[in-house]
């Protein structure tokens, strides 16, 4: 909120079936939205939402995707907000699959509700495990078939072309990884 030239994208694409074509990206924004901005209201003219993406990777690279198609431009950092559980799996995996430097990259953690706690920090495991093994999760059949269940409206290739330096980064689909250039 104290960075006027901040961006702030809320990600997530249209993820479950029951909720209608809603993104988690948008609900995000909106929710923010009726509350005020949590007292920051000149934030929701720089904030914007990211709608495309079925798990955290792509919620990372995705939002690089959005980034550049609101300013032209890819960002100069990164700052991820998300559960404190989550922080290895995005701040180790998930930014060196992107090829984000690390000072360039901040993590953010949040404590989850404490009821769902231990159920969380049971699925981060198996989640993480599977991320290490495949860096773009499209190896791993729990993560591709995570990928294809929460893309119920077909909406998955959003980003294909908006953000042409980053193709090759967004097409690769190895368990080592991408050594290709990039904007960063």
């Amino acid at each position: 909120a104290g960075d006027a030239r901040a961006l702030l994208l809320f990600s997530g694409g249209e993820t479950r079936e029951a909720a209608g074509p809603e993104s988690e990206g948008h609900s995000y924004w909106a929710a923010a939205d009726r509350l005020g901005w949590f007292g920051h209201t000149g934030v929701r003219a720089r904030a914007f939402a990211e709608e495309g993406a079925r798990d955290s990777l792509e919620n990372l690279l995705f939002s690089l995707c959005r980034f550049h198609e609101l300013t032209g431009r890819y960002p100069e950092a990164v700052t991820v907000v998300s559960y404190a559980f989550k922080e290895r799996r995005f701040a180790h995996h998930h930014r060196r699959a992107a090829g984000l430097p690390a000072g360039a990259f901040h993590y953010v953690g949040t404590e989850p509700p404490e009821a769902a706690a231990e159920a969380a920090a049971r699925g981060e495991a198996a989640t993480l495990a599977a991320f290490e093994g495949d860096p773009y999760g499209c190896l791993t059949p729990a993560l591709v078939d995570k990928r294809r269940q929460r893309d119920p409206f077909s909406t998955a290739g959003r980003y294909v072309g908006c953000c042409p330096e980053l193709q090759p980064l967004l097409r690769h689909c190895s368990s080592h990884l991408f050594r290709g250039p990039l904007p960063w």
